[in-house]
């Protein structure tokens, strides 16, 4: 099998991955269905309303991250997925129902949102784990990009067909598919093989999350990825509101230019994610050249004249995103014990997805208040103040000198320098 799709050579994982794909399709339906009914139909295109139902979505990683690490590590996965998954599919179809029958009202939006955050808290960490007991640490880094695949194939695809199915049919269809892709899951985990999987040791006792708090505290090298992860999420990757901004209130677009959008700038992320699968280790490099890439990338998108430029642009964007957050995430997950590894990727993911109810709130305001290109524009100062911040830290703390060469081919080098001579005295 390809070096790309070795992971699929294990039954467990093929099974599973197969059950995801269409679940992330239907997941992005559903949020280009969801953002345009906020947007088109409860509110006169208020940036301000569908900062607040990203914010309540993403608000529970921030609140229940130390108890969801918890329960992730005390508790068999493929049930918690079981039971998350079931309640994500319960929160999508009542979104639908109350869509379909033309009651739906703003703060169902926001009251739905906030509950499927809750599960999501839960399921996010479960989900990122699990891998680790379908696979061996040898295939560990090929299967997070596949998933990382996986999700942005669901991109590619999903907005895309929201914006058709929205364009012929209304809204409440691309909620119900949503719904009803949430079954695949259910069934992939009910048929794989539970003699196959290799469970992480289950962590008991008192004090658990105050040791999974101590051990990333312990740990620099996971502390400044979460750092970098935390700008980037936080004020970087708010795409669901700046591209919907981007494409009604700049270039006076309809649904089907705008999930057109998300499906361009996931050919990016998918071929970040397709080239990650190949790498046999991430690398901090990787991802400060990934980061600097992003900041390049953004600042045109927010100066973008025509829809077709910004289209264009979002490839590059995608690409250099999707390579910083692969990069992150297979750092940290082979980086860390198996007994800790659900605590520490929920308090992970809490820094990467928790601190958009902080940044999505705040972008839509900002969208109101300037304009939509300065949505996409405080990302790009963020992120690229944060990359600024890490080399001054690294070069003071480690005598670490950064730099760039660009000979037949371009390359990051990082090298110690040599400490300065000090006299002794005789």
């Amino acid at each position: 099998m390809s070096p790309t799709f070795h992971s699929l050579g294990i039954r467990n994982y093929r099974i599973y991955a197969s059950g995801a794909i269409v679940s992330n399709v239907g997941t992005w339906m559903g949020r280009v269905a969801q953002d345009w009914l906020v947007l088109t139909q409860l509110t006169d295109h208020s940036a301000t309303a569908l900062g607040i139902v990203t914010g309540l979505q993403f608000l529970p990683f921030l609140l229940l991250a130390p108890w969801a690490g918890m329960i992730v590590d005390r508790f068999p996965k493929r049930r918690i997925l079981f039971l998350t998954q079931t309640a994500l599919l319960t929160t999508a179809f009542a979104l639908a129902v109350l869509t379909a029958l033309g009651v739906v009202q703003l703060w169902h939006v926001f009251a739905l949102a906030f509950l499927q955050g809750i599960a999501t808290a839960v399921d996010n960490p479960a989900r990122q784990t699990f891998v680790s007991e379908m696979v061996d640490t040898a295939h560990l880094p090929n299967a997070v990009a596949l998933n990382s695949a996986s999700f942005n194939l669901g991109r590619l695809v999903g907005p895309a067909v929201a914006g058709l199915v929205i364009a012929w049919f209304g809204i409440s269809p691309a909620l119900f598919v949503n719904a009803a892709s949430f079954v695949f899951v259910l069934w992939a985990l009910q048929r794989m093989n539970a003699r196959e999987l290799t469970p992480a040791p289950r962590a008991r006792g008192k004090g658990q999350i105050r040791e999974g708090v101590r051990y990333v505290r312990g740990r620099p090298d996971i502390m400044l990825v979460m750092f970098l992860v935390f700008m980037l999420g936080t004020f970087g990757m708010n795409f669901q509101v700046t591209m919907a901004l981007m494409a009604t209130k700049v270039f006076e677009k309809g649904p089907g230019e705008y999930g057109l959008l998300g499906s361009i700038m996931a050919v990016g992320s998918l071929a970040a994610a397709l080239l990650s699968a190949r790498r046999e280790r991430p690398r901090m490099r990787v991802l400060l050249v990934a980061l600097a890439g992003f900041t390049v990338s953004t600042a045109l998108l927010a100066i973008a004249p025509t829809y077709e430029t910004f289209a264009v642009l979002l490839v590059p964007t995608g690409l250099a995103a999707l390579t910083a957050l692969t990069t992150a995430n297979a750092m940290v997950q082979i980086s860390v014990e198996p007994i800790m590894r659900g605590r520490v990727m929920a308090l992970y993911m809490a820094i990467f997805m928790g601190g958009t109810p902080i940044g999505s709130p705040v972008i839509g305001w900002i969208g109101d208040a300037f304009g939509a290109r300065w949505t996409i524009a405080i990302g790009t100062i963020a992120v690229g103040l944060s990359l600024v911040a890490v080399a001054l830290w690294v070069y003071r703390r480690h005598n670490v000198a950064v730099s760039f060469e660009l000979r037949r081919r371009p390359h990051l080098r990082v090298r110690r320098l040599a400490p300065e001579p000090v006299e002794v005295a005789k």
